[in-house]
C-alpha cells in the first residue's frame, strides 16, 4: 500500500520537474494562456512533489532499519530495532498527508469567480439581508487580499439589493469559497416590524467559475443584445446614455445585464464573461449529476435551492446545516471573517472523500 502511494507520488514529482523545465521555455512564455496554465499546474503540484521526496527518504530510511534489525552485528541490530517503529509512525503520518494531496480535485478550483446574491422571500427585508450577504463576502475577500468588481445590481426599495453581481479574483478564489452556493436565512426583528416578532427571511448565493473563451462555444447569432439606461450608480452621463446591457441566450433562455461599467462596451464585456460562466455552470451541474450518482457528496456545490445556512440574530447564532456546524460569533461572521465556517466544510468534505478512498 506504501509503495503504491509513494509510486503515484513520485509520477506526479517526474510530472512537476517536466513543468518546472517547460516554464523557462521562451515560445511558452510568448504564449499568455499557455504559460498562465502552466504556472497553475506547477503552483499545484510542487507541494505535492516536495511531499513525494520527504516520503522516498523515509521510506528508505525504513528499509534501511529492517536491514539493521536482522544484522548479525548487535549494535547494528538494536538501532534498526528502535528506529523502526519511529519510522512507522512517520510513514503512516505522511501515508494520510498524502492520501490528502491526491484527494480528487475539481479543476475549476483556482478559477475567479462570478457572484450572484438575490433576495428571496420577505421582500424589503430580503433585499437588506442580501445586502448584508453581498457585504460579508466582498469584505471576506478584500481581507484575502483578493480583488472584487460589482458587474451589476438592482437596489431594494428599503436597502439592500434585489440582487447583486461580482466578479471576485485571487489564487484559488472558487475553491476556497464553491461551498457557499445555496439559500441563506436570516432570522430576526425587521426595523420595520413594530410588534416586535421574528422574521425569517432568505436569500440565494451563487458561486460560478468563471469560463474561459476555450471552455465554451458562444456564437454570435444565438445573442440577442438590447441596450437600456442603467439604473444604478455610475455617474451621470451612464444614466442618461444607453450603456446598460441586456444579453439573451437563445437556445436556453438564460438572460444576463450589466450596468455598473462606465460604457456599454465595458458592459458589453462583463455580460459576455458571465453569459459564458453560466453556460459553463450548467455543462459543469450536468457532468455533477452524472458523478453524484455513483458517489454522493456530502457538502453540494450545486444545488442553489438547498437551505444550507442559518443566521440567527436573537440568539447571535450561525448554523451551517450540512454538516451540523454552530458558532456565536455572528457578529464577526456577517461582518466577513468566514474562514472558521469555510474551513470547515472543506473539513467535512475531505473526510468524506477519504472515506470512497
Amino acid at each position: 500500500m506504501v509503495e503504491e502511494l509513494l509510486s503515484k507520488l513520485e509520477a506526479i514529482g517526474i510530472r512537476f520537474r517536466e513543468v518546472e523545465k517547460s516554464i523557462g521555455d521562451p515560445e511558452l512564455i510568448a504564449d499568455n494562456k499557455a504559460y498562465r496554465d502552466a504556472m497553475r499546474e506547477y503552483r499545484r503540484l510542487e507541494p505535492i512533489a516536495n511531499h513525494a521526496s520527504l516520503c522516498r527518504g523515509v521510506w528508505d530510511d525504513y528499509m534501511q532499519a529492517k536491514e539493521w534489525a536482522s544484522s548479525d552485528d548487535d549494535e547494528f541490530r538494536q538501532m534498526g530495532k528502535d528506529e523502526i517503529p519511529v519510522l512507522q509512525e512517520k510513514i503512516e503520518e505522511l501515508s494520510q498527508q498524502a492520501r490528502e494531496m491526491l484527494l480528487p480535485r475539481d479543476e475549476a478550483d483556482d478559477r475567479d469567480v462570478v457572484l450572484e446574491v438575490r433576495a428571496g422571500t420577505g421582500g424589503d427585508e430580503a433585499a437588506i439581508f442580501a445586502g448584508e450577504l453581498l457585504r460579508m463576502y466582498l469584505r471576506h475577500v478584500e481581507s484575502k487580499g483578493w480583488k472584487h468588481t460589482m458587474v451589476s445590481s438592482s437596489e431594494g426599495t428599503a436597502g439592500g439589493f434585489k440582487e447583486a453581481v461580482a466578479r471576485l479574483s485571487g489564487d484559488g478564489v472558487y475553491g476556497w469559497l464553491k461551498f457557499e452556493s445555496g439559500v441563506h436565512r436570516v432570522q430576526r426583528v425587521p426595523a420595520t416590524e413594530s410588534q416586535g416578532r421574528v422574521h425569517t427571511s432568505a436569500a440565494t448565493i451563487a458561486i460560478l467559475p468563471i469560463a474561459e473563451d476555450v471552455d465554451v462555444e458562444l456564437k454570435i447569432s444565438d445573442l440577442r443584445r438590447d441596450t437600456f439606461r442603467a439604473s444604478g450608480a455610475g455617474g451621470q452621463h451612464v444614466n442618461k446614455t444607453e450603456s446598460a446591457v441586456r444579453l439573451t441566450h437563445i437556445p436556453t433562455g438564460i438572460v444576463v445585464e450589466c450596468q455598473d461599467g462606465r460604457s456599454q462596451h465595458a458592459n458589453l464585456e462583463h455580460a459576455m464573461e458571465v453569459m459564458r460562466t453560466k453556460l459553463f455552470e450548467q455543462e459543469r451541474a450536468k457532468q455533477e449529476e452524472e458523478r453524484s450518482e455513483n458517489r454522493k457528496k456530502l457538502v453540494s456545490t450545486g444545488d442553489r435551492s438547498a437551505k444550507i445556512r442559518t443566521y440567527n440574530f436573537p440568539q447571535g447564532r450561525v448554523t451551517d446545516h450540512r454538516i451540523g456546524f454552530t458558532s456565536h460569533a455572528l457578529p464577526a461572521i456577517i461582518g466577513g471573517d468566514l474562514t472558521e465556517v469555510i474551513e470547515a466544510l472543506h473539513l467535512a468534505e475531505k473526510i468524506e472523500l477519504l472515506k470512497n478512498l
